[in-house]
């Protein structure tokens, strides 16, 4: 008398599950890295062919307009150079070290530069200046 098994387990692969999976991951990162924008402003940053790999916590912009700078922290508009220190000490009072890269335009002038490296000094900020390689 012959005994028979009941259930054959099919011994292939099917790999139609795991490749929807991964295109479905692939389509999330490529619209989730679209959506990323750190520096909304069009600034024409000076060029520099050395560059620095730090990771900024927050960003300081300055844009120069006819009737004078308009002062960005992130992309949140303040009211001058004092609104500028203001912000920062608000987003980096529970920082360790704190990092800020500077956006500014070419055509911003040094003496604004210098008042946020300032701003940086007396507040044991750590500061970049944002180039285009």
């Amino acid at each position: 008398m012959a005994i028979k098994r009941g259930s054959k387990v099919d011994k292939s692969f099917s790999s139609s599950a795991m490749t929807d999976l991964m295109f479905l991951l692939l389509i999330f990162m490529i619209i989730a890295t679209t959506l990323i924008n750190p520096n909304a402003l069009k600034l024409v940053l000076p060029k520099s062919s050395n560059q620095l790999k730090d990771k900024a916590i927050t960003t300081v912009s300055i844009e120069k307009k006819a009737d004078g700078y308009n002062y960005y922290v992130e992309l949140d508009r303040v009211q001058g150079i004092a609104g500028v220190e203001a912000a920062l000490k608000e987003r980096l009072s529970d920082q360790t070290e704190p990092t800020i890269s500077l956006h500014c335009d070419k055509s911003v002038a040094v003496d604004e530069v210098v008042k946020v490296m300032n701003i940086a000094k007396d507040n044991n900020y750590k500061l970049i200046l944002a180039t285009q390689p």
